[in-house]
């Protein structure tokens, strides 16, 4: 058995995940997924009770596995159609344990809005980023961000600390969820003449400054670009839709001009990325970037 736990745990290790010690046959483990803070619990096991067999991932990107261990016999076909069920037995306990999380952290979200009070204007990360509050909240010190569903609900929050530092409340639904920039509003009570999905928030504030009239929303990163996109597109068909990606030049493979591209495509929306003047150093990535930029040349502070 514990050579079967040990290779289990090999096999969870070479997919990038760290899984906990020791790992217990037939109890579903929680740990941080990929790359993710040591307070994160988007990473999952279950090792089956008799240690043959077992699926891992990470519910932030959606990975999973199926694991089973060496045998020195082929597997009978009643052992195959025993193992079959155990992965979908597997499968479904970890479903419900993952939207039992995402009810938990949308109660938890919600409480902490509520308590929450408005942005001033004079917030550290608001005068760095030349930006409005937009209607975003403070939390012990730090600015808060509803992450909604395309009804209003929120699944989550973001909070950016003084210094631009981000994190997401832990466990809440984020795929195809978005920070409505324009305020709390859920898509069926507005009528924008278009909509921009972009991903950062301070990004979406500037276009939402230079566009009145549309909708923007922040996907919080490139990766949800396109969730959000076919999310909006499915709702509001006929709506004219603008993914406004993040020129990440230096970033090797541009996963921000890839992705936008992307979402682009499969959401048959417009795509626009930050025109740069001479000048502009090649660090500047997005249109909150540029915007900065622009604002520090026309008064005489840039270099």
């Amino acid at each position: 058995m514990m050579e079967n736990i040990h290779a289990f745990s090999d096999a969870i290790c070479s997919s990038g995940l760290e899984p906990p010690a020791p790992i217990i046959p037939g109890k579903l483990h929680r740990f941080p997924g990929i790359g993710k803070h040591s307070s994160n619990r988007a990473g999952w096991c279950l090792l089956f009770e008799d240690s043959r067999g077992g699926s891992f991932g990470d519910w932030s990107s959606g990975f999973t596995e199926n694991w089973q261990a060496e045998h020195k016999q082929s597997f009978s076909r009643e052992e195959r159609v025993v193992f079959c069920r155990k992965v979908a037995a597997a499968k479904a306990a970890t479903e419900a344990a993952r939207l039992s999380q995402q009810r938990k952290a949308a109660v938890r979200a919600a409480g902490i809005w509520s308590r929450s009070t408005a942005a001033p204007y004079s917030h550290p990360y608001l005068l760095r980023k030349s930006i409005q509050p937009h209607g975003t909240r403070v939390y012990h010190s730090a600015l808060v961000l509803p992450v909604v569903g395309l009804d209003g609900t929120i699944s989550t929050l973001q909070f950016i600390a003084d210094n631009g530092e981000k994190r997401l409340l832990s466990n809440g639904q984020k795929s195809g969820y978005s920070i409505p920039v324009n305020g709390l509003l859920s898509l069926e009570m507005v009528q924008p003449q278009q909509i921009v999905i972009c991903e950062g928030w301070a990004t979406g504030a500037t276009l939402a400054e230079d566009e009145p009239a549309a909708l923007v929303l922040a996907a919080i990163d490139a990766g949800n670009l396109k969730a959000v996109a076919l999310s909006v597109r499915q709702q509001r068909p006929e709506m004219p839709i603008t993914i406004a990606g993040d020129d990440d030049r230096l970033t090797p493979g541009t996963p921000g001009r890839t992705k936008a591209t992307d979402a682009a495509i499969v959401a048959d929306a417009q795509l626009a990325f930050p025109q740069w003047p001479d000048g502009a150093p090649e660090s500047l990535s997005d249109f909150n970037d540029l915007a900065c930029w622009v604002k520090q040349q026309d008064t005489g502070s840039g270099s």
